[in-house]
């Protein structure tokens, strides 16, 4: 490269985003340059961030912190903003390369944004897709932006996948890790704290994140992604618990072969994939080691223990507003589950009472998504507060 790549990091503060910027410093001098960095809530470290990459711009998506943001970086020359639209203005800023790591639903404004001008956007940001699909993908389609996805299961099924020709895939497969509760009964679950449901044994996430692990929801949400981003059918799109985590998806053609990725479960690998895509570049970490690994295993999900999988589905094959609303209840669970005002097992439940209520409401446009996201909420704590009140 003559030009440093420009970077846009939206949830810098997150593991996903501290993850790509760990990327961006071991890189040789020159190759990056940052210009926009977004967080939520924390200042201090967000600021440090913007300090140590001499970002141009830093924003917190909370307005109250702004003063905040402003003492941590004066005398800097760094830019500094506050709120959704802030949020917006620069995720907007024309960038060769947008990280979209925000999560939950709040990060689809910013996700569009990003599409807006073009570039390349890694997505880390699954509910833009599950909210929001046929929206986003129009949105790349009409910039002429290249979407790349960062989730290691759909980067795995990106670097395997031959989508010259449709017809010669016969299935992919997703891996799932199973989670803390991969072996453990349904008593064991319905008893379970946010301490031991955050407890993932393989990867380290987020606390949302590691919820949705736990209740296999974050594999629902990605089968729904898969569909959307891949051209291969619901029906086509397999999900198989490995506890390895070292396989992280399959494509099977037609003459039978079966194409895998493999690495360590560490997210820098296709964070690193997508930023120097289409190139490679390297990248410091320990690598797979077949003989010490010795064995690769692979098992059917339990429906009965974990029902979110079964919800994901029956919301895919309803449609947009259905997969809408399933993200939306889910988000309200979880937290509600997090605060310890919802069974861990109530997770589920609270969703598919949703979907039955609500039933598969049309949404062609933004502003039909995030009215609908919004009476998903408003129905999931009330499902969720007569639960509590039996």
């Amino acid at each position: 490269m003559t030009e440093p790549r420009r970077i846009t990091v939206l949830g810098s503060t997150g593991s996903v985003g501290q993850s790509t910027l760990a990327l961006l410093e071991a890189a040789p001098p020159g190759r990056f340059a940052v210009e926009a960095l977004v967080a939520g809530r924390d200042v201090a470290r967000l600021a440090a961030q913007a300090r140590r990459f001499d970002a141009r711009l830093a924003v917190v998506a909370d307005p109250a912190m702004h003063g905040a943001l402003k003492a941590a970086l004066a005398g800097t020359g760094i830019e500094t903003a506050a709120g959704p639209e802030a949020v917006i203005e620069a995720a907007s800023r024309p960038v060769d390369w947008t990280m979209a790591a925000i999560v939950g639903a709040a990060g689809l404004r910013s996700t569009l944004a990003a599409l807006g001008h073009g570039g390349t956007l890694a997505l880390a940001n699954k509910e833009s897709l599950v909210c929001a699909g046929e929206i986003v993908l129009a949105a790349a389609a009409k910039s002429g932006a290249t979407l790349l996805p960062v989730d290691s299961e759909h980067n795995a099924i990106f670097q395997a996948l031959d989508a010259r020709d449709p017809t010669a895939i016969e299935k992919i497969v997703l891996t799932a890790s199973g989670g803390p509760f991969r072996n453990a009964d349904l008593a064991t679950m319905r008893a379970a704290t946010p301490e031991i449901a955050v407890r993932h044994p393989i990867w380290k996430m987020g606390a949302k994140i590691s919820v949705d692990s736990a209740t296999m929801m974050n594999k629902g949400l990605e089968l729904i992604e898969a569909a959307r981003l891949f051209p291969v059918p619901e029906e086509r799109i397999e999900i198989l618990v490995h506890p390895q985590s070292t396989v992280h998806g399959l494509v099977q053609y037609a003459d039978g072969s079966v194409l895998a990725q493999l690495g360590t479960p560490d997210m820098r690998t296709p964070i690193a994939h997508a930023l120097a895509w289409p190139d490679r570049m390297a990248v410091v970490l320990p690598r797979l080691d077949l003989v010490t690994l010795g064995r690769l295993e692979f098992f059917a999900p339990d429906a009965d223990r974990f029902p979110a999988l079964r919800l994901a589905r029956l919301a895919l094959q309803a449609g947009q507003g259905a997969t809408t609303i399933l993200n939306a209840a889910n988000e309200v669970a979880v937290a509600l589950f997090l605060d310890r005002r919802l069974g861990f097992l109530d997770i589920a439940t609270v969703v598919e009472e949703a979907l039955a209520a609500l039933g598969n409401p049309a949404t062609s446009g933004l502003d039909e998504v995030l009215a609908l996201d919004a009476a998903a909420r408003q129905e999931a704590t009330r499902l969720a507060a007569r639960r509590a009140a039996a």
